[in-house]
């Protein structure tokens, strides 16, 4: 970097960035921040959460389900065809059911948060890394969870889905390297909508899956994550500050034990 230059952090002015999952709580904040820093944005999200949260105006806004494989490819293409390539790619897609025990769990349910999870994290990379090998110092953040390395009660399907996210981030930044840079972050609970359900989908009979005040109490940093919180590591991950990790988890938890 020439002498005299702010060492930056997080993206350059103009990169091409694609946000799957752009409508949800974390995904709107950091479209914002993108914008914020010049960056030409993309949101990839389902019809629903496009209507709940409609991209801003000046965002190329493409609807998709991320676990359907042909609408993947037609944003794929729609992304190739106006923008040629793509400078970094974050995946924010997730879902999780009603915390039940492994013993409990319906089949299907098994399979809908699986889907959901890791899936739909293999069909996202697996669609958009020609785009992104084609971009500029490109780099992938793919958004796992804490719970991909502690256990909790309940949350078998998401707990396991998530940490193929971290095995699948690994296997992408070894088979990508070093044209690709592929990291992940691992946010504990984060104050939004998926919570009590998730952006576009309906709202969860037993309401919000944990009581985010008695869990942020219980945190070193005495609350929980708010969507700013996940923002700030995801534009780092992003950037050329991060130039030299991949393959990496950030573990973005207010100071929650890890194994």
């Amino acid at each position: 970097m020439p002498a005299g230059k702010p060492f930056v952090l997080g993206p350059a002015a103009g990169a091409r960035i694609a946000v799957a999952g752009g409508c949800g709580g974390i995904g709107r904040v950091l479209v914002d921040a993108l914008l914020a820093e010049a960056c030409q944005v993309a949101v990839l999200d389902m019809a629903a959460s496009m209507q709940a949260h409609p991209p801003p105006a000046e965002v190329l806004a493409l609807t998709a389900d991320a676990t359907q494989p042909d609408e993947l490819a037609a944003a794929a293409a729609t992304l190739q065809q106006d923008w040629g390539a793509l400078d970094g790619f974050v995946n924010l897609c997730g879902f999780s059911a009603e915390r039940t025990p492994i013993e409990d769990f319906d089949y299907a349910d098994w399979q809908r948060v699986v889907e959901g999870n890791l899936h739909s994290a293999f069909l996202l990379s697996r669609e958009f890394l020609p785009l992104v090998r084609a971009g500029n110092n490109p780099a992938m953040v793919q958004v796992a969870s804490s719970l991909a390395v502690s256990a909790a009660p309940g949350y078998g399907p998401y707990s396991a889905s998530k940490a193929g996210m971290l095995a699948l981030t690994r296997m992408l930044a070894a088979e990508n390297s070093p044209a690709v840079r592929v990291n992940a972050v691992a946010p504990s609970a984060v104050r939004t909508q998926f919570m009590a359900g998730g952006t576009g989908r309906p709202e969860r009979p037993g309401g919000s899956l944990v009581d985010l005040q008695a869990y942020g109490d219980a945190l070193p940093l005495g609350r929980a994550a708010e969507p700013e919180d996940v923002v700030g590591p995801i534009l780092f991950l992003l950037g050329p500050g991060s130039a030299y990790m991949t393959g990496q988890v950030l573990h973005v938890n207010g100071g929650l034990w890890q194994p």
